[in-house]
C-alpha cells in the first residue's frame, strides 16, 4: 500500500498532523497511519493509550469535527489509524484552510481559497453578486436578437424589461447583478473583473510577432468582433464562385472555431485575471484559456460522451437561451465533426496546469498548396481546382472533371498551367496515376 490521494503515513503523532486531518475533511476524506514509516513499514508507537483519547478531543477543539481512532496492531508494534470523513462544510485548522491533493497537502490562498469555500457553498464563481453596478451600463440587445432566433425563450418574456429579462435568467441577487451578468451584458466588465478580454495575434514563429489584436467588451460582443477579426484579418480565405454566387472557404472551418472560442469563453476561470489568447501561424491556430477540468477529470473525458458541467453556469445558460451552445457536453464532438467534414485533422486538446489549449491543424499538403496559390495570386478557378487536390492528393482527371462538372479538355488546360506554375505534379501511370500538391518545405 502507498501514500496516495486518500493515505498518509507518519511516524509518530505531532499537532501539526491536524493539518492533515483538515486536508482529507477538506477533499475526498481518507486514513491517516501514526506509527508507520514513509516506506509503509510499521514502526510502533509508544503511549498509545493516551494518543487515543487526546487526538480525538483535540480534532474535536481544534477542527470542530469527529474522525476515528483505531488502535492496529502489526508483529507485535501498535499503530494507529485516524479515518476522516469528507466534511460538506469548509474545515479550517486555527483559521488556516488545508486540502488534500493527490499525496500533498496544500494550504489553500487567494483564488484558490475563494473556489473552494463557494464550492462547500454549492455556489460558483460566476453566481457570486458585486454590489455598486448601474443596470443603464447594460446592453442586451444581441442576446434578444439571438434568443429571439433560437427560440428557448418566449417572446413575452424577451419583451420584458431588461431587469425581469435579468432575473428571469437567473442573474440576480436580491437587489445586485451577478458576476455573470456583468461579463454578459455590461459595457465595461474590465471595471469589475480583471483580465475579462481576448488577445490575438499572428506568430511567424514562436518568438516572432508579426501583429496582434485585443478585443474587449462585454462577452456578446467579444464572440461576435473575434470571430470577424479572424476571418477578417487573420485567416485566408479561398474564393470560388457557384455561378454567380461567391463562395469563401477558410482553411478551417467556422463553426468549430465558433464552437471552441464559446468553450473558452463559457469555462474560463475569470478570478486568473488572464485573457483567453489566441495564436494564429501560417500552419495552425491555438486557442488558450485560463480553466481548470473537474476534479478527476482528463481530456480523455472530455473526448468522450460526458455530461454537460460548465465551469460558469450562469454564463453557459445564457448563451444557451441565446442559441448559441447545447446543453449537452457536446462542444468537442461538434468541433471534430465540423473538421472532419472540412477535410482537415481533429483539434488536439491539451490540459496544462492553468489552462486548457486547443490546437487546429492544417493538413500538409493542403496548408502548403492552398497558401501557395493564395499567394501566388491564383484566379478563382484554379484556386478551387487546388483545393480539390489538395484535399484529394492523387485524384484522377476525370474524377475531377465529374467534381467540378466540367469538361475533361478544359480541366487539361487548367492543370497544365498549375503544373507549370509549380503548384501540382503528376505521379503515377496513364491509367491509375493522379495530381498531388507540390509540397515546399
Amino acid at each position: 500500500m502507498k501514500e496516495n490521494q486518500n493515505i498518509e503515513w507518519k511516524e509518530s503523532w505531532r499537532d501539526e498532523y491536524l493539518k492533515w486531518i483538515c486536508g482529507f475533511a477538506n477533499a475526498q476524506g481518507g486514513e491517516l497511519f501514526i506509527g508507520v514509516n514513509d516506506k509503509g513499514t510499521v514502526v510502533g508507537l509508544e503511549k498509545i493509550s493516551k494518543l487515543l483519547e487526546d487526538i480525538p478531543n483535540k480534532v474535536r477543539d481544534i477542527l470542530g469535527i469527529v474522525v476515528e481512532v483505531n488502535s492496529l496492531s502489526e508483529v507485535g508494534k501498535d499503530y494507529l489509524q485516524i479515518v476522516v470523513e469528507p466534511y460538506p462544510y469548509p474545515v479550517s485548522y486555527k483559521g488556516q484552510y488545508h486540502i488534500r491533493s493527490g499525496s500533498t497537502k496544500q494550504e489553500l490562498k487567494g483564488a484558490a481559497l475563494d473556489k473552494f469555500l463557494l464550492k462547500k457553498q454549492g455556489l460558483h464563481w460566476d453566481s457570486v453578486p458585486i454590489p455598486g453596478v448601474d443596470l443603464e451600463e447594460f446592453d442586451l440587445t444581441l442576446f434578444r436578437k439571438r434568443a429571439l432566433r433560437s427560440q428557448r425563450l418566449p417572446e413575452e418574456n424577451l419583451n420584458e424589461s431588461d431587469n425581469q429579462l435579468l432575473d428571469r435568467l437567473r442573474l440576480l441577487d436580491g437587489t445586485h447583478f451577478k458576476r455573470a451578468a456583468v461579463l454578459l451584458f455590461h459595457n465595461d466588465p474590465e471595471k469589475f473583473v480583471t483580465g475579462a478580454y481576448i488577445k490575438i495575434a499572428f506568430f511567424e514563429s514562436n518568438s516572432e510577432l508579426l501583429y496582434q489584436d485585443e478585443i474587449h467588451g462585454n462577452l456578446f460582443e467579444q464572440v461576435e468582433k473575434t470571430l470577424d477579426l479572424l476571418l477578417t484579418k487573420y485567416l485566408k480565405a479561398m474564393i470560388t464562385y457557384e455561378g454567380i454566387q461567391r463562395v469563401e472557404t477558410f482553411p478551417y472551418p467556422v463553426e468549430a472555431l465558433r464552437e471552441a472560442l464559446l468553450n473558452s469563453i463559457a469555462h474560463k476561470d475569470y478570478s486568473s485575471g488572464v485573457p483567453i489568447q489566441i495564436s494564429v501561424y501560417e500552419n495552425k491556430l491555438m486557442i488558450w484559456n485560463n480553466g481548470q477540468l473537474h476534479s478527476g477529470w482528463t481530456v480523455e473525458n472530455l473526448l468522450k460522451k460526458h455530461s454537460s458541467q460548465p465551469y460558469n453556469p450562469d454564463i453557459a445558460n445564457a448563451f444557451f437561451r441565446a442559441g448559441m451552445i447545447e446543453s449537452w457536453g457536446r462542444g468537442i464532438e461538434k468541433m471534430y465533426t465540423a473538421c472532419e467534414e472540412h477535410g482537415i485533422e481533429a483539434p488536439e486538446l491539451d490540459y496544462e496546469e492553468g489552462g486548457l489549449w486547443i490546437t487546429f491543424k492544417l493538413n500538409a499538403g493542403l496548408n502548403a498548396g492552398l497558401n501557395a496559390g493564395l499567394n501566388a495570386g491564383l484566379n478563382a478557378s484554379q484556386l478551387s481546382l487546388l483545393n480539390i487536390i489538395c484535399e484529394n492528393p492523387g485524384v484522377q482527371l476525370n474524377d475531377l472533371a465529374k467534381t467540378l462538372g466540367k469538361s475533361v479538355r478544359t480541366l487539361e488546360r487548367q492543370v497544365s498551367s498549375l503544373v507549370k506554375k509549380g503548384h501540382i505534379e503528376r505521379r503515377g501511370s496513364r491509367k491509375t496515376g493522379g495530381y498531388y500538391p507540390i509540397i515546399n518545405d
